[in-house]
This record gives C-alpha cells, structure tokens and sequence, in this order.
C-alpha cells in the first residue's frame, strides 16, 4: 500500500500536466501515451487489447481522474511488484511529463536538482490531493538540507520566506516550495554547487534510504588483506563500491534480524576497529577515527532494529511518526482550543454569576433592610400586643374587680329587696294593726268619751261582773297595747326610710288619728 500510494503521488502529476485545459479530464489519446510508458518503466507486460477497450473513441469526450483509476488500479498498480523496477526512472517519467508544463527553462539552477526536490516534495507530502506539503515537513527539508551544508537554518528567515510566498489552506504546492529554494530566499548566499550537493545527500537518505554511506577499511576473507571501499548503509544491507561513485560494486553484506555489531581493539596496525557479524560469516572494518566508528556502529544497529521490526525504511517510519506527533499537537491545539474556548465560556459564565451575584446581593441588601424594617415593627407591635395586654389585663382586672363589687351590690341590693320585703310585711302588718288599734281606738274613744261624761243621777252602769268599773280596767289594757304597737311600727319605718327605699316606693303608711 505504501509503494500504491508513492506511485499514485508521480502519477498524479503526470495526470494534471496533461490537463491543459485544467477541466480534470485528459483526452483518451494522451492516456493511452501515458499507459503504455507506465507499462515499460515499471516492467509490467503489455496488454495492448486492455488499453485499447478501455479507451476506445466510441464513446463521449476525455476522461477524469476517477475514470481513469479503475483501469490504472487493475492493469498497472495491482500488477507492479516492488524490486522488479528503477523507482528513479519511473519518477523521471513523471517529472519529464510535468515539469514541460511547470518548469521553466530559463530558470537558474540545475534540473537534476528540481527533480530530486520534486522527488523530495512528492514523498513529504500529504496523502491528499491536490498535494501540499505541512509548513512543518518543508522546515524538516530545508533543516536537513542546510545540515548537509553545516549551516544552520534560522526559523525567522523561513518565516519570512513562508510570508512572501503564502502557503494555501493546507500547506505549499511544489512548485511554491521550489520557488523557495530556487530564489535563494533561504539559503542566502549558499553556491549552487554546494545547494546541489546537499540536496543528492538529502535524496539519497530519504528517498534512496541511505542510512550512512563513506569510506571505510575492510579486511578481505581469502587474502586477509585491508582494502578501502567506499560503503553504503541502507536497512536491507550494507554494500561496498570501489569509490563514492558508486559504479562498480564489490559486494555486499546482507542484513536481518540476527545480525549484530562489536566493536574491536586495535591490531594489524589498525584502530577503530568493529565488525559486522551475520549468520554465515565476520566481516572486520576500521573507520578513520572513533566518532567515524561510533556513528557507524550506531547506523549499522538502526539498520538492524528496521529489520527486527520488518520496516524497509527509516524515513518512511519517522514520517509516521512526525505525522502522528503532528496531529497530536493539531489534536492538543484542538483540545487547547476547545478548553480555552471551554474557559472563555467559563469566564463569560463567571462574569454573568459575577454579575447575579451583585444583583442578589443589591437585592438581599434590599430584602435586609425591608427585613430590619419587619423587624422594627414587629418589635413595636409586640410592644402594643404587650402594653395592649397589659392594658388588657388591667381592663380584666378592673372589670373583675366590677363585677365583683357588681355582684357584692346586687347581693347587697337583694338583701335590700328581702329586707324591704320583710319591711314591707312587717308595714302590712302595723298598718294593719294600726288600723285594727286606730278601730280600737276609735272605738275606746268612744267609749272614753261615754266614760268621760259625768254620771249624772239616774245614769246605771250595768257592770258585767256586777259592779259599775268592772268593765274599764281591760279596755284601757288593749289601748296601751295597741298604742306600743303603732310606736312600734313608726319605729321601724323610720328605719327603713334610713336605709333607703326603692324608687317608686312610698313611704310607710300613718295611722288614722
């Protein structure tokens, strides 16, 4: 899938360079074209009648990208089989296509230089079309190409850079990023040779998975003898040529999990001594100085963890990996985002309860006073209940008091009506009697007066009992008594008239005289 997605990449370009009316769709003719070179620099076999049936002019106008995939996927990507080509020449192909369409010639700088970095460009960019490389991955380009040089890359002079040509929505297109490093916008007053230099070590690392490559003594198997050999390290082996050009090769060392490296002490008149051990044989090395066999060492081990973990490429891992880091810090920014936008609602939330919170306050502050305000007068009508009940009590006290003299009067006035009952029976009765004595009296007025008159000669008192006087002495007995009576009577009507009568009551009533 890997090896899919890095053809599909050169491919691409190839496509769009023959749009020339940029409308997404390339006329049959042209993809025929396409096809057939596709067959020849990856080395699948020809299928003359599949290309002729799926482009055949019977049917409408030219054909889109989507169209032409199905066919690109079964007869040339589903049959391509990594190792049986020049991955150099099939990009070649499609930057020939391209670059008659993009480049220009009259441009300064070498072409060889432009296809490495488009080659560069093409395996750091997004797996997304239209390609774009992150800001990120072309700082990582131009740091590792400035390291090549032993410069160093100072990240305001490629900001400034990025400023003067502006990246799209997801990041520069290449022929903005070779705009870049053909102005000399960043690497200033760096010559084009040495430009050229870093840039073929930077490809062969990247793209060729050179993990190290130089000069180092090799001691022979038959003749035991030293000779200096120029090697290359990648993950799969370690190969030695006769000199850096790298034309004629004198073998190779195989590497796989199972292999391992030491490093040796020196003898034979040798120093920065290590060897490479595998399954079938020791191979015994000498670099020139001890950082020279540290990093060899270092580089050889790397070689042999990728193939521990089954990976065919160092840089293909740590562009996963940078990817990875880079969505988890587009992820962390995300979440930083979201928690500051998070903390801004927060904020804004806090400010607004900052601001109830006055607002009840003015109004506990309002409801307190209207409180103290209850409170004063409740206190003051607790004290009117008080003082109202205590005049309430007094007014009891003094009502009871009332009613008892009340009652002591009306026990006193029926004692008063009894007594004046009584008084009035006992009037009855000496009126009663007074009249009975007022009869008597009359009647011994009478018989007074018969008394009182001279016994003239001739007059008989006939006396019952025999005599003249024998009749006197009881009458007179009867008048002084009914003569105490009626004293009696006066007595005590006189004292009730004292006492005091009822009104409408009349006083006793007087004997005749």
């Amino acid at each position: 899938m890997e090896l899919r997605a890095e053809l599909l990449k050169s491919i691409w370009y190839a496509f769009t360079a023959l749009d020339v009316e940029k409308s997404g769709k390339v006329s049959k003719s042209q993809l025929k074209v396409l096809s057939h070179n596709l067959y020849t620099v990856l080395r699948i076999p020809h299928d003359p009648v599949a290309l002729e049936e799926h482009f055949r002019d019977d049917d409408d106008g030219p054909v889109s990208s989507q169209g032409y995939m199905p066919y690109l996927n079964k007869y040339i990507l589903d049959k391509v089989e990594e190792g049986a080509f020049v991955k150099e020449t099939f990009d070649e192909l499609c930057w020939t296509l391209t670059a008659k369409k993009n480049y220009k010639p009259d441009r300064n700088g070498n072409s060889v230089v432009f296809f490495k970095l488009w080659c560069l460009f093409s395996f750091l960019s997004e797996d997304k079309y239209p390609l774009v490389m992150v800001p990120d991955e072309v700082e990582y380009l131009l740091k590792k190409i400035c390291t090549a040089m032993n410069v160093e890359l100072h990240s305001c002079e490629l900001d400034e850079c990025l400023a003067q040509e502006p990246p799209g929505p997801g990041g520069l297109t290449v022929w903005q990023f070779l705009d870049v490093v053909n102005s000399g916008r960043v690497l200033r007053g760096l010559e084009r040779e040495a430009v050229s230099m870093a840039v073929e070590e930077v490809y062969q690392e990247i793209i060729e998975d050179v993990l190290k490559q130089g000069y180092l003594w090799k001691k022979g198997q038959l003749r035991r003898t030293w000779s200096e050999r120029w090697f290359t390290l990648k993950p799969s082996a370690l190969s030695y040529y006769m000199s850096e050009e790298r034309k004629e090769k004198k073998g190779s060392i195989p590497l796989d999990k199972h292999c391992c490296v030491e490093v040796l002490p020196d003898r034979d008149g040798k120093r920065c001594m290590f060897c490479v051990k595998t399954s079938s044989r020791t191979y015994e090395m000498s670099a020139s100085d001890t950082r020279q066999r540290q990093e060899w060492t270092l580089a050889i081990q790397t070689a042999i963890r990728l193939q521990a973990e089954g990976k065919k490429s160092l840089h293909k891992d740590l562009k996963q990996k940078r990817r990875e880091q880079r969505e988890q810090r587009e992820q962390r920014k995300a979440a930083k985002e979201e928690e500051t936008q998070r903390l801004k609602q927060l904020q804004e939330e806090k400010e607004r309860k900052l601001q109830e919170l006055e607002l009840l306050k003015e109004l506990l502050a309002e409801e307190e006073e209207k409180l103290k305000q209850l409170m004063k007068l409740k206190e003051e009508q607790e004290e009117y209940i008080i003082k109202t009940q205590m005049e309430k009590q007094v007014l009891k006290q003094e009502m009871e008091n009332k009613n008892k003299c009340l009652e002591e009067a009306q026990k006193q006035l029926e004692e008063v009506r009894v007594n004046r009952q009584r008084v009035d029976q006992d009037v009855m009765a000496a009126q009663h009697k007074l009249r009975q004595a007022s009869t008597n009296v009359k009647h011994w007025n009478v018989q007074m007066n018969r008394l009182m008159h001279p016994i003239e000669p001739g007059d008989k008192r006939v006396n019952a009992s025999g005599g003249g006087f024998a009749g006197y002495q009881p009458l007179l007995s009867r008048r002084d008594s009914s003569l105490r009576l009626k004293q009696k009577a006066e007595d005590k009507g006189s004292a009730a008239g004292d006492e005091g009568s009822e009104p409408g009551s009349g006083g006793a009533a007087q004997p005749d005289n």
